[in-house]
């Protein structure tokens, strides 16, 4: 993602799930325990549909109803989703705690209220990022995220953008 690109566009396959996707959906209480979120990524979604996090490609978009992240603040959660290659989660609200979790992660939430009734599981969609997204040939406005977040976002997180924002991203 480029901040500077006003409506840059990204692609991607749609997953479906429903309202109320818990933490304890995202990643179950007894993977937390696995060494490394690599480890922990393929139990992903695994209370729900165990199948979803092996068919889950890079750059797919996961679309949801209302709630979604919500029960404990467990890091993870965004953490493993990203980890799967998740570009964005688009629902049509977010746990607080968890959309925070999220972008400090460099995960990309969009709220959006509408787009959920219109899609199906395998369509794509087109990500216009602070303008819209674009689903058979249906425009969706999304409200604009402040250049901050996004630089959160595009640096991979919080840590990320204040190590480049303090001169410390060199590799040495």
């Amino acid at each position: 993602m480029n901040t500077n690109t006003e409506h840059e566009t990204i692609e991607h396959k749609i997953w479906v799930l429903g309202d109320d996707i818990d933490t304890d959906i995202i990643i179950p209480t007894e993977y937390l325990a696995l060494p490394t979120i690599d480890d922990m990524k393929q139990y992903a979604f695994s209370p729900l549909r165990p199948e979803l996090a092996g068919q889950i490609k890079e750059g797919d978009v996961i679309v949801a109803g209302k709630n979604f992240g919500c029960g404990s603040s467990r890091e993870q959660a965004p953490e493993i989703i990203k980890a799967l290659g998740i570009k964005a989660v688009i629902a049509k609200s977010f746990a607080r705690i968890f959309f925070r979790n999220s972008i400090n992660n460099g995960l990309l939430l969009i709220e959006n209220d509408q787009l959920q009734e219109d899609i199906k599981e395998g369509d794509t969609l087109e990500i216009r990022l602070n303008d819209a997204i674009v689903c058979h040939e249906k425009s969706y406005k999304i409200a604009p995220l402040p250049d901050n977040l996004l630089e959160i976002i595009e640096a991979g997180g919080l840590v990320n953008a204040m190590r480049k924002k303090n001169g410390l991203d060199s590799k040495e």
